[in-house]
């Protein structure tokens, strides 16, 4: 399983400096490659690799092919990949030329880690968000193609591969997947691949129209058809003409429509409520369903006529939980679509070990709950990462625990004072005396000063902040107290499973407190 979201290309001729930036990426939590010189950059750069590179880190003088040369056949190649350019020459002309060149980014030799973390992270969220707004727009204009879809796994390649010998002919294509795997961006690849590009793609949702509007919004009325119908409508079947027409949730339409929609595969024409004569059409159709249509076929709801026509040339879309290595470049692009839309620019990225347990949920819902998760967590979200915090649901799914910073509360010194051999004693060993020891004369840490009923102190009796092993114990054992020892419960409003609540009860010692409060 892959952590982290992004793939950094490193060149540099010194092996050191390689092996140094090598190591600080993968403490920053993303994948790395390295090349020795410009020319092994510009071989991978040109290889079927280049689709996983997400950012270059480039040495500027190096034998053969030196940077600015690097950077100049990329931009030559319409390649947008973002560049950091690092030298141990730092000049105005130097930093003038490679930023005209097309790097965006330049570091002068010995670059600080957090500087180079920042200049990473900045530059991954950009890149992400100029390739939403590109795919927004091609989108819009049906130009949308297979390049644009963000994937990395096997399967979805088969799924990628099927669609563009489908976008070469005009075949029926029944898409078939799980409610929001994607099925409408396939559709809008396989437009945009074709020779109907930029063409009109009239999406429909069958499952979302009224049964008496079914027929009339897909092949349109004339004038005085029916009672209401007091101006003509042209159908969706006419508006696609020339273009495609994307049935969705296609196994929703009722039967006597289901005839209709046959004949106007076969013949291409179609029969508006109240018109005179049929109308010819020229589209292309595809078809979607979250069911199996076969299994509908067999219930007689769907017309086994219809279904071998439209299933002609079927796709299958395997579900999320089967393509988790999409998971972190789908959150990544979300998550700079929604920080700018939601005005957080501070909101960079994700941490390691949020995106691990983003790839361990099943994710029922499939890409459209992970968008509206990322969604959620932006908005929640106040650090510069997202956290399993800013998942609560996720994180309780899949039994990560999740820390609410505990807010500040105003801490009233002990009357008693502490006695002066123990002024440097560690908390978390008063806490624990040995077994069968109960010294009275024993320094007290914090639990023994309780805080007002619902608050926690969160500073012991030198001043100094609490350890975080005391406070989590302190907050177990007042979560057992206030619900009287309900296990399930316990966990639940800690936000963590049972199975991590006991695995604490034990490493805290609370395991016969545990038994009494059940008692």
């Amino acid at each position: 399983m892959q952590a982290s979201s992004g793939k950094i290309l490193i060149v540099d001729d010194d092996p050191i400096q390689r092996r140094l930036l090598e190591e600080a990426v993968k403490k920053f939590g993303y994948r790395s490659k390295t090349a020795e010189n410009g020319v092994e950059a510009m071989r991978v750069m040109s290889g079927p690799e280049a689709s996983e590179i997400d950012l270059i880190i480039l040495d500027m003088v190096m034998p053969e092919l030196d940077g600015l040369g690097v950077l100049e056949q990329l931009r030559g190649n319409k390649n947008a990949t973002p560049v950091i350019v690092q030298t141990g020459h730092g000049g105005i002309d130097t930093v003038v030329s490679v930023m005209n060149a097309g790097a965006q980014d330049f570091v002068v030799k010995p670059v600080a880690p957090e500087r180079l973390n920042v200049s990473i992270r900045n530059l991954l969220k950009t890149s992400a968000l100029e390739d939403e707004i590109t795919r927004f727009r091609k989108q819009a204009s049906g130009t949308l193609t297979f390049a644009d879809i963000i994937t990395h796994s096997a399967a979805m390649e088969r799924v990628i591969s099927l669609g563009k010998r489908a976008a070469a002919s005009n075949i029926p294509i029944l898409i078939e997947g799980e409610s929001g795997v994607g099925k409408e961006m396939i559709a809008s690849a396989i437009q945009g691949s074709s020779d109907r590009r930029s063409k009109p793609l009239v999406a429909v949702n069958c499952g979302a129209i009224p049964e008496n509007l079914v027929e009339s919004i897909l092949f349109g009325h004339e004038k005085g058809a029916f009672t209401g119908a007091v101006d003509k409508h042209v159908g969706k079947f006419q508006e696609a003409h020339g273009g495609t027409l994307f049935l969705d949730e296609v196994g929703e339409l009722p039967q006597d429509v289901q005839v209709k929609l046959l004949r106007a595969i076969q013949e291409n024409e179609i029969d508006p409520i109240g018109g005179r004569r049929p109308v010819k059409v020229d589209f292309r159709l595809i078809s979607a369903t979250n069911r199996r249509l076969i299994d509908q076929v067999k219930e007689g709801v769907f017309r086994e006529d219809l279904y071998y026509r439209l299933n002609v040339f079927p796709i299958w879309i395997p579900p999320l939980r089967d393509r988790r290595e999409d998971i972190p470049a789908l959150t990544r692009h979300f998550l700079a679509r929604f920080a700018a839309e939601e005005g957080k620019p501070h909101v960079a990225g994700v941490a390691a070990d949020t995106l691990a347990m983003l790839q361990d949920y099943h994710w029922p819902g499939n890409i459209r709950q992970l968008e509206n998760a990322v969604f959620r967590a932006v908005v929640l979200c106040d650090g510069a990462q997202l956290t399993a915090y800013d998942f609560p649901q996720i994180a309780a799914a899949v039994d990560q625990p999740t820390v609410e910073p505990v807010a500040p509360v105003q801490h009233h010194p002990a009357e008693q004072e502490t006695p002066a051999h123990s002024a440097t004693a560690d908390p978390v060993m008063q806490a624990r005396p040995a077994s069968g020891e109960q010294s009275s004369s024993s320094p007290q840490s914090g639990f023994e000063f309780a805080a007002p009923f619902g608050f926690m102190r969160n500073l012991d009796r030198e001043g100094h902040v609490r350890k975080l092993a005391d406070i989590e114990e302190e907050l177990i054992r007042a979560a057992i107290n206030h619900y009287s020892g309900r296990m399930t419960e316990v966990a639940k409003r800690l936000g963590i499973g049972r199975s991590t609540l006991y695995r604490k009860l034990k490493e805290y010692g609370l395991e016969d407190n545990d038994k009494n409060a059940a008692a």
